[in-house]
């Protein structure tokens, strides 16, 4: 009865409450049906596959919950090999073989990729995209196809994960910047088993390739991600990168395949090695790598921000001394003396504050900057006492003399391998900065003036430096790396000459140009140097001790007028007398 109960209740309930039960019953089933065609729809959009064609480049959204399948299809019959390649501004992706990376089958970073060998009547290869970090990372990806008779990328290597790695591995800080990658194989049809890569060194293996080094820079000051996609198109081809790329060095199969360069903070750099077969003239690019030097994600300190406001200050306030010393610094030559002793001093101690303690950027600069201080006072006050010329204008051309030993190795000169010895390097540079005070030893007028013309208008550069992006500032700035970082000799030193830096150049020539003339036609009819300083104020005291007559004769002794200027000041907190008499009396 209670059973047969439940089948008959509609019947006593009203209409309206029957409709309401009949949709409750259906409505969970139509959810379910809706969701699964709502999922079924979904997997299909994500399982549809990213179609490439050889050197076309494709713009593609990855995520890190789903993989992106990239496939490439109709592949020729003549091509052996295939380079897979995908490059994301600063966040990291995957790219694997499978669905589901392993160690040995994906690789992860900025700018990764795969090769893939054919197999026989192999025409579709596929690989599988995901970000690694973030949840969407916008990427752009490539492949590029390679014939029987051209070099492998990354073919023999012994060092990274993948069996064929032809990708670039970089690191980097902020004085240095290093990459590494694995040797190449020579090509072989489909099919056949890869030449083996250590068996012999004759010119039927590997060891007959070269490998040529190539380096691109991004614009100055340009940290986009549209100009990083744009120019690392043109670093990935091998016509591409000899049309646009600067070629460092030619490595032989012999020489070690990994390289130190010197790091510019808030540059782009792409890097990319070219793998030459001279056998058969044929050739086949790695997977190129770029950096910035910095951090682009991070908060603080970041490549936007590398300018600190203590550095600007402090080349500031120089740089107004400077302009005032590169057009007028022997006129007023105790104010030259203060400038080149304050930078002599702050060189050397900055070098030795930094070797010696381990403390912060700004504390470091604020001390050399008060050194600095103390060294131009000492040069200005032995001048004042001694009055001997040689020495001063000893210390003025060295500071010359370092100037122009920086720019000579800051030129091409400076990347020769030999200089990466530091005996030779330094027997070099102390020789070139010496020649300078030697050479103009019989003319120490002209010396000076073309030290505060020279060496006033770079530091003028170095503010402009703090401000906006220029090279020109690693002339001083490679020379403090080469001292204070020991590992810096293998580094090679190269710089972009783009606008800004062109322009910088001929302000400083102009500067120069214009501080020397303006000094030399100036003082061509005044006495080489000042009269020394001591014998004049020990002649001016003698003669107002003796000529009584002299107004100053009667001024009294320093210790008295401090006194009398003391007890004036202590009169001003006593209190005002209210009565009696406030005259002196007269006796």
């Amino acid at each position: 009865g209670g059973g047969g109960s439940g089948w008959l209740l509609p019947a006593f309930l009203p209409e309206r409450l029957c409709r309401a039960a009949v949709m409750g019953l259906l409505l969970p089933g139509l959810l379910l049906l809706l969701g699964s065609a709502c999922r079924g729809a979904a997997a299909q959009e994500d399982l549809l596959p990213l179609e490439l064609s050889s050197g076309k480049f494709k713009t593609v959204l990855l995520n890190r919950t789903i993989p992106m399948e990239a496939v490439l299809r109709n592949i020729a019959s003549n091509v052996t090999v295939v380079l897979f390649q995908i490059h994301a501004h600063q966040k990291n992706v995957t790219i694997s073989f499978d669905k589901k990376p392993a160690v040995n089958n994906s690789g992860t970073g900025v700018d990764r990729g795969l090769v893939s060998l054919l197999r026989p009547q192999q025409n579709v290869c596929t690989w599988y995209l995901r970000a690694a970090d973030a949840d969407q990372v916008l990427s752009t990806a490539v492949s590029l196809s390679y014939m029987e008779k051209d070099p492998i990328p990354g073919g023999c290597n012994l060092e990274f994960a993948l069996e064929i790695d032809p990708n670039i591995y970089l690191e980097y800080n902020l004085a240095e910047t290093h990459i590494k990658f694995a040797p190449a194989n020579i090509g072989y049809p489909r099919g056949a088993d890869p030449p083996s890569c250590d068996s012999g060194t004759g010119q039927d293996t590997r060891w007959r390739l070269y490998y040529d080094i190539y380096q691109y820079f991004l614009p100055e000051n340009d940290l986009s991600e549209v100009a990083f996609v744009s120019h690392m198109r043109k670093m990935s081809e091998v016509q591409d990168i000899g049309a646009n790329g600067i070629r460092m060095m030619t490595l032989s199969s012999e020489d070690k395949t990994d390289l130190y360069f010197s790091s510019l903070p808030g540059q782009g750099v792409i890097y990319n090695v070219v793998v030459r077969d001279p056998l058969w003239n044929t050739s086949a690019a790695y997977v190129p790598v770029h950096t910035y030097a910095c951090n682009l994600n991070a908060v603080v300190d970041n490549c936007s921000s590398l300018r600190r406001l203590s550095t600007k200050v402090f080349f500031t306030a120089l740089a107004v001394l400077s302009l005032f010393v590169c057009f007028f610094g022997h006129r007023f030559w105790k104010t030259d003396l203060f400038f080149m002793g304050f930078i002599f001093m702050a060189f050397f101690f900055f070098i030795m504050i930094t070797k010696v303690a381990n403390l912060h950027y700004d504390v470091n600069l604020g001390l050399t900057a008060l050194t600095g201080v103390v060294g131009g006072l000492l040069l200005v006050a032995y001048w004042w006492r001694f009055g001997i010329v040689f020495p001063c204008m000893l210390v003025v051309g060295i500071v010359l003399g370092f100037l122009v030993a920086a720019t000579t190795f800051f030129t091409p000169l400076g990347d020769y391998k030999v200089f990466q010895n530091d005996s030779v390097f330094w027997v070099t540079f102390c020789c070139i900065a010496l020649m300078v005070p030697v050479a103009f030893v019989g003319c120490p007028r002209v010396l000076n003036i073309l030290a505060c013309g020279t060496v006033g208008s770079y530091i003028i550069v170095l503010a402009a430096a703090c401000y906006l992006y220029t090279s020109l500032s690693y002339i001083g700035i490679d020379l403090l790396r080469r001292i204070l970082n020991d590992d810096f000799r293998r580094a090679y030193s190269s710089v972009p000459f783009q606008p800004n830096d062109f322009i910088l150049l001929a302000v400083w020539a102009m500067l120069a140009i214009g501080g020397i003339t303006v000094q030399l036609r100036r003082e061509r009819s005044e006495a080489p140097f000042p009269p020394h300083p001591y014998r004049l104020w020990k002649r001016e005291r003698e003669r107002r001790i003796t000529n009584i007559l002299d107004p100053s004769h009667h001024v009294p002794p320093l210790r008295e007028r401090i006194l009398s200027r003391l007890s004036q000041v202590k009169d001003l907190f006593h209190k005002e007398q209210l009565a009696g008499e406030r005259t002196p009396l007269l006796l």
